[in-house]
């Protein structure tokens, strides 16, 4: 029988917001991996799938998660914990993968699935989506992400801030990831576009110390690395003036 290796997206962080199918599919899996940077912390996805499943069915695996410059190091990392998912894989034949957000959006789940096919070819693969930082810091702040015929444009900022500004120019809402590194590039953006008002920024959504705030207040200090913000374009026509 096909060995299934199911990317599970956990949502941001509060353990409410993990779907339904989400949870039936992490209790469904003979394991459930999480992935963790080589420092060996807790992260968020672990956090959250503990509110679910067992301690003892939850397998740790290093990903060098934040790795950017070293090429070589990052794709070894990807690698090894290819190797010890197939190898779980062989060993019990259904096995989640827990990833904050969702698996199809910016997520380690692509790199790792891609490494398994190759390892265990008859692996099949799966998803279930999963609630987006940008959605929940829009729930969490009042921020409305699109209206009518607005595009919206989701932009991580490891690709630098040229790539935000050209998004800023454009008509409809403008979603940052991964900006708190650059907080300070980003609020020149921001003010630059005549985009500060109306736009907000959190952190840690859904945790003990979730950090909700108005983009006019970004000073241009470091704030954490997955921090998200959402940029709202003008809004003059009334009820519908986007429609």
């Amino acid at each position: 029988m096909s060995s299934h290796l199911v990317g599970v997206g956990v949502g941001p962080g509060d353990p409410e917001l993990v779907t339904v199918k989400g949870v039936n599919a992490l209790r469904a899996a003979d394991a459930v991996v999480v992935p963790v940077m080589d420092t060996g912390e807790r992260g968020r996805a672990e956090a959250t799938v503990l509110h679910y499943v067992p301690e003892e069915k939850v397998v740790r695996v290093v990903f060098a998660l934040n790795e950017r410059t070293d090429r070589a190091r990052r794709e070894a990392a990807w690698d090894a914990a290819g190797e010890r998912v197939a190898a779980l894989l062989r060993e019990h034949g259904r096995v989640a993968f827990a990833t904050i957000g969702d698996p199809n959006v910016y997520s380690t789940f692509t790199y790792l699935a891609q490494t398994v096919a190759d390892l265990v070819p008859d692996t099949v693969v799966e998803t279930v989506p999963g609630i987006t930082a940008m959605q929940d810091l829009a729930a969490r702040s009042g921020a409305v992400l699109t209206e009518g015929t607005e595009p919206l444009t989701l932009v991580p900022v490891t690709a630098g801030a040229a790539v935000l500004k050209e998004a800023l120019a454009g008509p409809g809402t403008v979603v940052a990831y991964k900006f708190g590194r650059q907080a300070g590039e980003v609020a020149e953006a921001l003010r630059e576009a005549g985009r500060l008002e109306g736009a907000v920024w959190g952190s840690a959504l859904g945790l003990p110390e979730e950090s909700v705030r108005p983009a006019a207040e970004l000073d241009g200090a470091p704030l954490p690395y997955l921090s998200t913000l959402i940029a709202p374009p003008r809004r003059d026509g009334g009820r519908g003036g986007k429609l």
